[in-house]
């Protein structure tokens, strides 16, 4: 048998992995990582030795794989905090937005539908309360080109593959939100948390707990960050605008960055990419150049788990 991550010996919403293997006769267990959570972490091999099971772990780049594809779960189990990927998109001459009365999108319908299945991916979404008021998006995952959302009501099977619907986040200090917002009006389709400080107005936050929105009170990023890592976030989603990400990397707290340059400029009145303060740099530790459609897809990992 070869696995991901190492066998567990605790019962959570399952059995243990390794009473499944055992009865089964598996002779072999080749395993990619190991569990680094607190309750896992090395009793499910020596049980499975104990049992007779040859183990071995996987060395080199398949390590490295199986590593990667378990990281939100991996800094959640050593953190407590959930994994943080930034989204971006530019021009070649470094615009994230538009001119005024140009087409909204810089990036291409190729690179659109991949962020769409990204979000699907993710345990949660999250903009600036700045991007809520200039676009109103859904930020819902929209699988197919009609742009439907997924229907409501918790998991759904489509085509054969299980989709969540991502918790939507909205940085939001002051409690701005918009009442008549489409993020309060398609809360069937997916949830809704503010996270605003604890100096903004208690007649606000009534408001948005009145519409139905959730509302957590933290204080810097780091606070959100724990809190959302509390109630269960293991993957973070970020897409705009510019002052949050700006507010993340002040607070080193981006994994990922995944960056779609297009092949386009578009002059002096777009805004640049960048602004705010924190470190002046952040050297990734691995990258990956590959491309989607017309647009060329940079990602750079700054942290593994």
């Amino acid at each position: 048998m070869y696995v991901t991550l190492e066998p567990c010996a605790h019962t959570g919403r399952q059995p243990p992995c390794v009473e499944a293997i055992l009865e089964a006769g598996v002779s072999r267990v080749v395993i990619g990582s190991d569990d680094p959570s607190e309750k896992a972490a090395g009793r499910g091999p020596g049980i499975l030795r104990d049992g007779g099971v040859e183990i071995e772990f996987a060395a080199g780049e398949e390590a490295t794989a199986a590593r990667l594809l378990n990281q939100p779960f991996r800094k959640h189990a050593r953190t407590g905090l959930p994994l943080v990927i930034l989204k971006l998109a530019m021009s070649l001459d470094g615009r994230t937005t538009t001119p005024e009365g140009d087409s909204p999108w810089i990036s291409g319908p190729e690179s659109r539908e991949l962020v769409h299945r990204w979000r699907a991916e993710s345990d949660a979404i999250a903009v600036g309360i700045g991007t809520v008021l200039a676009d109103d998006p859904l930020l819902t995952a929209r699988p197919d080109p009609s742009g439907a959302p997924f229907p409501p009501h918790g998991l759904e099977r489509r085509t054969g593959t299980d989709v969540r619907r991502p918790l939507r986040v909205v940085f939001d200090r002051r409690a701005r939100l918009p009442l008549d917002s489409q993020l309060l009006r398609t809360l069937d389709v997916s949830p809704l948390r503010v996270v605003v400080s604890q100096g903004a107005a208690p007649e606000r936050l009534a408001a948005l707990r009145d519409a139905g929105a959730e509302v957590l009170v933290a204080d810097g990023i780091d606070a959100a960050l724990s809190e959302l890592g509390r109630r269960g976030v293991t993957s973070l989603f970020l897409e705009g605008g510019r002052t949050l990400a700006a507010a993340f990397l002040s607070s080193d707290a981006i994994d990922e960055a995944r960056t779609f340059v297009a092949p386009l400029l578009l002059g002096a009145d777009a805004p640049r990419a960048g602004g705010g303060t924190g470190p002046a740099r952040q050297v990734a530790l691995s990258r990956e150049v590959e491309q989607v459609g017309d647009d060329t897809l940079i990602t750079a990992r700054f942290k593994e788990w």
